[in-house]
């Protein structure tokens, strides 16, 4: 009998501190960051799609190396009359500061990508800020244009950085849809990924310089708009008020 009784008293011991561990978990109204606790350790989030009922999905180019396909990107676009988000690192705004111009000029969204590329997990909080405060600043001067989004390179993230980049204005962004495009995959590759992961609110990775991007990119615009998606840039795809960010990185509607 005291087997039953102390039985029951487990369970009922289990089942406050998984309501405990829930509570704690749910999100502060309005913050761009998803805040998920662990040990009483906050872990932070960015944003990897967005939720909404709306078939509308961002498509997002990386670009650290190489220029010679995104002139081509720009041209799809156009032909396509869709937009997009490029992620640019400072090293490469160096060496094709034209190429900025062009994406700017046509219209399409410009994000960082850091300044040199560094896996921001092993930096300093100053060495992190000199990285975002650097490769911002070479944007602007080309753009005139202030630089609202970030993405940090490997996809690597830490509370600090997350805080960082807030700070100076920047809202961090991953994605739910990786085309896997650097790993040299056909073009047919690339769209059977992207079509077999895409949902409303998506954001899909590519890079600007992959061996088969701009066959892999026609092929998706010409899947998606023909499935009903619009395809627009990250931020025209995000909430900019009245959201939280759960702890599998959804930005939802307050």
């Amino acid at each position: 009998m005291k087997f039953v009784v102390l039985k029951k008293n487990v369970l009922k011991y289990v089942f406050v501190v998984a309501l405990v561990c829930v509570c704690l978990a749910i999100n502060v109204v309005g913050s761009p960051l998803s805040v998920v606790y662990f040990n009483q350790t906050p872990r932070l989030v960015p944003i990897y799609n967005v939720e909404t009922d709306e078939k509308q999905v961002a498509i997002t180019f990386d670009s650290a190396w190489g220029a010679d396909k995104t002139q081509g990107i720009l041209d799809l676009l156009k032909e396509y009359n869709v937009n997009a988000t490029f992620f640019l690192v400072g090293f490469w705004v160096d060496k094709y500061p034209d190429m900025v111009k062009a994406i700017d000029e046509q219209g399409v969204e410009i994000g960082t990508h850091s300044n040199t590329h560094p896996d921001f997990v092993k930096l300093s909080a100053e060495q992190m800020e000199m990285e975002l405060t650097a490769s911002i600043e070479k944007i602007t001067s080309i753009t005139g244009k202030k630089v609202e989004l970030f993405r940090a390179p490997y996809g690597s993230y830490n509370n600090t950085m997350l805080n960082i980049a807030k700070d100076l204005g920047l809202t961090t962004i991953q994605w739910d849809v990786d085309t896997l495009d650097w790993k040299g995959l056909t073009g047919t590759q690339i769209l059977d990924r992207v079509m077999s992961k895409v949902q409303n609110g998506s954001i899909i990775l590519c890079h600007n310089n992959s061996d088969n991007i701009l066959e892999a990119l026609r092929l998706v615009l010409d899947r998606l708009t023909t499935a009903g998606y619009k395809i627009t840039s990250v931020g025209d795809l995000i909430l900019k008020e009245n959201f939280y960010i759960d702890h599998a990185g959804v930005q939802r509607k307050n």
